[in-house]
């Protein structure tokens, strides 16, 4: 039995008549007649009964119809799953993320871009240390990830960078440079005491922080490290010291602290998007196409607006 028995058969049933039924399906009356009767041979049953005045269903064909239907509706839908699923519009993406992923507006708009596109796709979603999520990605574990710039990238992944941000000094409120709205040099900060991520944490922020700070002529007096941005945030609220994270953390307003924007060359931090190579999901690609559109809007807005600022 094959599928076009089927279809012959619904044809037939529907019309209730031959000739009909084979103008429908674009064949000669001659091979429908024998399809049905090939099918029939088959179930070991009369599907119509025929008469020269009229075709009519026997009871085995009027149980069979519904039965061929649904066999037909579900080669459909399996056609249109493995269809959506080739655009990346059906299945589960595994996204990975580092804790200052959300406060950028790039990455949430391109996951509700992606969420608005593809709505019957599971987007899990799992925040993790830029380490983390380059070691899950490079496992299978996720199938994409969002992070900042490392030491060492594990191998077998391509990162692309998506944009950069500027990097901000977080200053206790009461901080005598607090007030400095137009922003500060790290120079400045040279005799304070710093609260920042272990180096062991792979990030590529404690290495930028000493390159910074070693152009400027000092080396940072690190009295307290953390793993989480916002415990050393919460440790500046203190007064236990200062630090320098991305300025997408600026958008939070935490009572104590007040951020300032680094003025030293090369005080920006990126944020790149990782992938195994030969990487073949649609999703993954789908995902990726949405998140580089969105960095590039961003962009050109901001070029647009720093344009518009200098004519004024």
């Amino acid at each position: 039995m094959e599928l076009r028995h089927l279809r012959y058969f619904i044809a037939v049933a529907e019309e209730l008549h031959f000739g009909r039924a084979a103008l429908q399906l674009g064949i000669s009356q001659p091979p429908l007649s024998q399809q049905i009767q090939a099918l029939e041979d088959e179930l070991g049953a009369r599907l119509f009964e025929r008469t020269n005045r009229r075709v009519v269903l026997s009871e085995v064909g009027r149980l069979f119809l519904p039965e061929a239907r649904a066999v037909l509706a579900q080669l459909d839908k399996a056609v249109d799953v493995a269809r959506r699923a080739q655009r990346g519009e059906v299945g589960e993406l595994k996204v990975g993320f580092t804790s200052s992923a959300p406060f950028t507006s790039t990455i949430p708009r391109a996951i509700q871009a992606f969420r608005l596109a593809c709505p019957a796709v599971h987007l899990d979603l799992c925040e993790l240390s830029s380490r983390g999520v380059a070691e899950a990605v490079a496992e299978g574990r996720l199938q994409v990830g969002m992070l900042r710039p490392l030491e060492a990238m594990p191998a077998g992944l391509q990162a692309l960078e998506l944009f950069a941000e500027a990097l901000v000094a977080v200053l206790p409120a009461g901080h005598p440079l607090a007030g400095r709205a137009a922003g500060i040099d790290l120079s400045e900060l040279a005799g304070e005491a710093f609260v920042f991520f272990p180096r062991s944490f792979g990030t590529g922020l404690y290495d930028q922080l000493l390159d910074l700070a070693r152009a400027a002529g000092f080396t940072p007096r690190i009295v307290q490290e953390a793993s989480e941005a916002m415990t050393l945030i919460g440790l500046v609220a203190t007064g236990l010291g200062v630090t320098v994270l991305p300025a997408s953390f600026s958008r939070m307003r935490i009572d104590g602290v007040v951020c300032r924007t680094l003025r030293d060359a090369g005080a920006s931090t990126a944020v790149w998007l990782v992938r195994r190579r030969g990487e073949a999901s649609p999703l993954v690609q789908r995902f990726a196409e949405l998140l580089e559109g969105e960095a590039r809007q961003a962009q050109a807005l901001r070029t647009t607006a720093v344009d518009a600022h200098r004519r004024t």
